[in-house]
């Protein structure tokens, strides 16, 4: 972790330590790096936290130019922010009519001051972007003209594999850089869940305990170059990149086992589940998402999709376990079943044996 003046004490989160290392794995533009710490205030100790880089402008953060408060110059002003679809209400925020039944709230936290002409266009700006989105027309669609395609792409596979419900309901990030074709790109990553359910359908479309505003994605999802790229980005991460991911988890997890057991003890948890458990929940339940959404990408409505049989003999066929062993026989609990075929490929299914 680089050097720096500004972080952030997270409560210590199994989720947030998975997606941060996702969202490295999917190539965002930059992640906040975390650490587990154990923190002590005059002798008490006060628990078990997550060390976190904050999102900011700097070249030891989300490295881009950085434009200034209060900046009247018409030729910099599109340039240089980083601002935060959020579902609560700031002072440095500014509003927008989404649609029918909800606004959109943009705070902007770097410029977090803006002169009038900063405001005018920055509200010009997520105006124009919207309606791009919005429009019928999901095959011609300008909206990527302003958004970066592929990194959308890639924050909400993010998105669906945690089953994240704030994906696109409160702090989502965007930036913008000065160079060329600039354009907003999704990220960086911040306050991950995983909801540990069982998956049925994308996540924006899923019930939550709590009023939910799903911004853009209902519309993104039906836009012919949008799922395209989800495609290729996917392609790109599955299978190669799960079991990695898995391992990740546990190295920098299971580190902190005895730290948790005083941390439950500290803070009275209702459940006493050792830390093992509840990362193998966790790793059980993000194996399960990426099996629904291997098997349901997205595809434009009225897509026809053309289905070709081809005959492919078996050739192999192992069994992995949570913790990366691979047999020829199921192990106990879940498994990933992995055949590969005569012509290379492969194919997964989740496999629990009881």
């Amino acid at each position: 972790m680089n050097k720096h003046k500004h972080w952030a004490l997270l409560r210590f989160y199994e989720s947030t330590v998975a997606g941060m290392q996702l969202g490295n794995i999917m190539g965002m533009d930059w992640t906040p790096s975390t650490r587990p710490v154990e923190v002590v205030l005059n002798g008490d100790y006060l628990g078990l936290y997550l060390l976190t880089e904050t999102n900011r402008i700097d070249k030891n953060r989300l490295n881009i130019y950085e434009q200034p408060n209060w900046n009247e110059d018409e030729n910099t002003i599109p340039y240089g922010w980083l601002v935060e679809v959020d579902n609560y209400y700031e002072t440095n925020q500014i509003s927008i009519r989404e649609n029918d039944s909800w606004n959109l709230r943009l705070t902007y936290h770097s410029p977090d001051s803006l002169s009038t002409a900063q405001r005018q266009w920055l509200v010009g700006e997520f105006q124009d972007i919207n309606a791009a989105i919005y429009d019928k027309d999901k095959i011609n669609s300008t909206w990527e003209q302003m958004i970066d395609v592929d990194a959308m792409a890639r924050y909400f596979i993010i998105q669906e594999v945690l089953d994240n419900s704030d994906g696109f309901h409160g702090s989502f990030y965007l930036h913008k850089d000065q160079k060329d074709d600039a354009r907003w790109i999704a990220g960086p990553l911040w306050d991950l869940s995983c909801n540990q359910r069982e998956k049925t359908d994308y996540t924006f479309r899923m019930k939550t305990s709590y009023g939910f505003t799903p911004h853009w994605i209902g519309e993104l999802i039906q836009d012919t170059d949008f799922c395209n790229a989800v495609k290729d980005a996917w392609e790109e991460f599955y299978p190669r990149e799960v079991q990695p991911l898995m391992d990740y988890i546990d190295e920098h997890l299971l580190l902190c086992r005895d730290s948790f057991e005083q941390e439950k003890v500290q803070w009275n948890f209702t459940n006493q589940d050792p830390l093992e458990v509840r990362v193998d929940k966790l790793k059980s339940a993000l194996l399960a998402n990426i099996e629904w959404f291997d098997n349901n990408l997205p595809s434009p409505p009225g897509t026809n999709t053309k289905v070709v049989l081809v005959n492919k003999e078996v050739v192999k066929v192992e069994y992995v376990n949570l913790a990366g062993m691979r047999s020829t026989r199921p192990w106990d609990g879940v498994n990933i079943k992995v055949t590969t075929y005569d012509d290379g490929s492969t194919s997964t299914t989740k496999v629990i044996m009881k």
